[in-house]
């Protein structure tokens, strides 16, 4: 964990720039050093039947979720969404005053209990310090 999930509709596949967009929040997470960089993750659902607002219009929108394991203070969530939150809307600064796009992030916090992961690429960011 953490794990980053971009919903995004498939009018703007190529001007969301989603690789540009994984390759900035895993960076910010990774600097963040509350989170193990072997477990960071992004990934895209594209979406290809939607309906936005009145569907008058070619609207467009990106639903980004951080699910993130137990255990992180309140303070440090707050500090991680308002970064992130502030880096997407940077990134996507151009496209939004190009057309009708709405974001939006929410970061959700899994149970400490049923949370079931296994994951090898850790040991490699282990020998690496």
């Amino acid at each position: 964990m953490p794990h980053f999930y971009a919903e995004c509709t498939e009018n703007i596949r190529e001007e969301a720039k989603l690789p540009e967009l994984f390759s900035k929040v895993n960076q910010a997470l990774a600097d963040t050093g509350i989170f193990p960089q072997g477990g960071i993750r992004s990934r895209a659902i594209w979406l290809d039947t939607w309906q936005m607002a009145d569907g008058q219009q070619d609207y467009a929108f990106v639903h980004m979720t951080l699910k993130i394991g137990a255990g992180r203070s309140l303070e440090d969530r707050q500090t991680v969404g308002e970064m992130l939150f502030a880096l997407i809307k940077a990134h996507f600064a151009d496209l939004m005053a190009q057309r009708y796009l709405g974001i939006s992030f929410t970061m959700e916090e899994l149970d400490p209990v049923l949370n079931y992961k296994s994951n090898n690429v850790h040991n490699l960011f282990k020998a690496k310090k």
